[in-house]
């Protein structure tokens, strides 16, 4: 890569179940392979220097799906979490969350918890997951942390930005989506309000560096305006 490289980066991992499926497995085969593939995503990530990286993992409306899935999902969060400690060290990647972590298990809080804090020194890339997180979810708590503190009855967007999950955390410069589906899927609804997105055909458990280098190639030849007008644009 030659240009500048986005601060914050989102990724919406969509197809697990559609790879898994595509080849004869079980969709929980899928998010075993996807897990492999969010750890090489994580790895280019921090070797080409992004700040932030929000992975959207869990939402808050996948608990729909079958409680065999969610348990092996929530499994996995668990695996990761507590198995890729000396990965996060040897990269000094910090680990936070963004989502409502008091609806999750005990144990997976207990995880998460134990990860944050023992990454929280690190000062290398941050992985931001995004865990029973929901965007519409996410504002209404803000809100409701702004009431709870004494906010005026004028809520204002200042307002709701001091009392969102991460408030330190810069909006993301780009969101992608892979597996070709052209939705936000209530990811970073706040947050990602002027993000340029970049849509994948593949599925997330084929990903590694190349894609997310293509991404970042792409993104580079984005202009952003955030409302105004092109460069060089004459208004009359």
């Amino acid at each position: 890569m030659s240009g500048a490289v986005p601060t914050h980066v989102g990724i919406i991992m969509d197809g697990n179940g559609r790879w898994a499926q595509s080849r004869g497995q079980i969709r929980t085969q899928g998010h075993l392979e996807g897990l492999k593939a969010a750890k090489r995503v994580v790895k280019a990530a921090s070797d080409l220097g992004i700040s932030y990286l929000t992975l959207y993992t869990f939402s808050t409306e996948n608990w729909k799906r079958t409680a065999e899935e969610v348990g092996f999902i929530m499994g996995l969060v668990k695996q990761y979490l507590r198995g890729e400690l000396a990965f996060y060290k040897e990269n000094r990647i910090r680990i936070r969350h963004t989502g409502d972590k008091d609806s999750l298990p005990p144990d997976i809080q207990k995880e998460l918890a134990s990860a944050c804090d023992d990454t929280k020194g690190f000062t290398g890339l941050q992985v931001i997951l995004a865990l029973n997180y929901g965007g519409r979810d996410e504002i209404s708590r803000a809100v409701n942390r702004a009431l709870a503190a004494g906010a005026s009855k004028t809520i204002t967007p200042e307002i709701i930005g001091q009392y969102l999950d991460n408030p330190d955390v810069p909006d993301p410069d780009l969101i992608i989506r892979t597996a070709g589906e052209f939705r936000t899927s209530n990811f970073l609804l706040w947050e990602g309000a002027y993000a340029e997105y970049y849509i994948s055909p593949k599925f997330w458990p084929d990903w590694d560096s190349s894609d997310l280098s293509e991404a970042l190639e792409n993104y580079e030849n984005r202009e952003r305006r955030f409302g105004g007008v092109a460069k060089g644009v004459v208004i009359t």
